[in-house]
């Protein structure tokens, strides 16, 4: 059982603000400016972080016709706005040291529950944070040349507004496991009874799509196997599509996955790792044969150049080969999977198939089915 209090310690909302008094530029722990300087200045104390951007600064010139558009899209460019990210008293100021930025992690928040994943949710600016930044400004209209900039921050603060940490009290289904220790060798693997979670640590944090550092990071005192314990989490999206799922665009030049609705209306995009240079994954459009909620893993070493020379059954489990999710497609061996190392996604290379976090893969098997179709593009909108 899961057991969220709601209570907003890190809101995001547009506030009208003329304080300009003590502002400080954000610099990258490196020198170099850094995501947020393009979002104007900051000025941070302890618990309130305030980021101020100013028409002149930051918005580009608009022609006439253009205005309608930004009204239209509660984009103002006239008057300067306050972003106030609160932080919970709790979270020690070493949460946030290094590369970690709190704007980023409220930009995660609010892409994954736009349903535009980054992926893990660790605060640090990636390459899937930037693909997520980049479907979502497709999907709402916005310059396809910006990034992390103030029109991005404001489309999403007006349309996921809301908490970006929430308390969570663990429970004793949270730690009464079973948990495993997973070792590397596939062979061993498949002696487990169940490649389950290793840690509550570890069960939390997939459950709120959350590095496990980040984790650690916002509750450095917490003892997550104690029932009771109260954590700071992140406000992650609900992970059921609003609709079933038509066509899924699996676009390898970006590493990423697509989901259409009947109409052909964006429901949500993924991270994703596609197939590798020695394994590619396959090309054209197949069909989603069968789902498998709690799926073991079937190694078959006949002709393949990898892994052990047996034959090997890796039973179901967050942690197996295939992270215990497979969507099965037309094209014997290939499909759509979970995997047990979801800060590796996009990262790494596959053996053909289509890796996502195993919360993504969850949500995109619910809303699919027999026959639902899938194009592997090599970009937006064009089978390879």
């Amino acid at each position: 059982m899961c057991t969220s209090d709601a209570r907003p310690w890190f809101k995001c909302q547009i506030v009208r603000s003329t304080a300009f008094s003590e502002l400080t530029r954000s610099e990258h722990p490196r020198g170099q400016p850094s995501y947020l300087t393009m979002l104007g200045f900051l000025r941070i104390d302890r618990n309130l972080v305030v980021l101020i951007a100013t028409a002149l600064l930051c918005v580009p010139s608009v022609s006439p016709a253009q205005s309608t558009t930004d009204t239209e899209a509660g984009i103002e460019t006239t008057q300067s706005e306050s972003l106030d990210l609160k932080i919970p008293p709790s979270v020690p100021e070493t949460a946030f040291s290094g590369a970690r930025s709190r704007v980023v992690l409220a930009a995660q928040v609010m892409l994954d529950r736009s349903r535009h994943s980054p992926g893990v949710i660790d605060g640090y600016m990636g390459g899937n944070t930037m693909r997520a930044i980049q479907h979502f400004r497709r999907a709402r209209g916005l310059p396809a040349e910006g990034g992390l900039d103030p029109q991005l921050m404001r489309s999403l603060i007006k349309s996921q507004s809301g908490e970006i940490f929430q308390t969570y009290t663990i429970t004793r289904d949270d730690v009464d496991g079973p948990f495993f220790r997973v070792p590397d060798a596939m062979s061993a693997m498949a002696a487990l009874e169940r490649v389950g979670w290793t840690s509550p640590q570890e069960l939390i944090a997939d459950r709120f799509h959350m590095d496990q550092d980040l984790l650690r990071a916002l509750n450095p005192e917490a003892d997550f196997s104690r029932v009771g314990t109260r954590i700071t989490i992140v406000a992650h999206r609900e992970e059921t599509l609003p609709s079933q799922v038509a066509r899924i665009e699996v676009r390898k030049s970006d590493n990423s996955v697509v989901a259409f609705d009947e109409r052909g209306n964006i429901l949500a995009s993924y991270p994703a790792t596609v197939g590798s240079a020695q394994f590619p994954s396959p090309s054209g459009s197949m069909e989603v044969v069968a789902v498998a909620p709690d799926a073991n893993y079937t190694f078959d070493p006949s002709g393949r150049e990898w892994g052990p020379d047996e034959t090997l059954i890796v039973p179901p489990g967050p942690n197996n080969p295939v992270g215990g999710i497979w969507i099965d497609l037309s094209k014997p061996g290939y499909g759509i999977h979970g995997s047990p190392d979801p800060q590796l996604i996009g990262k790494t290379a596959s053996h053909g198939c289509v890796r996502l976090t195993n919360w993504d893969a969850k949500e995109l098997a619910d809303a699919v089915r027999q026959g639902t179709r899938v194009v592997f593009a090599n970009q937006a909108g064009g089978a390879s």
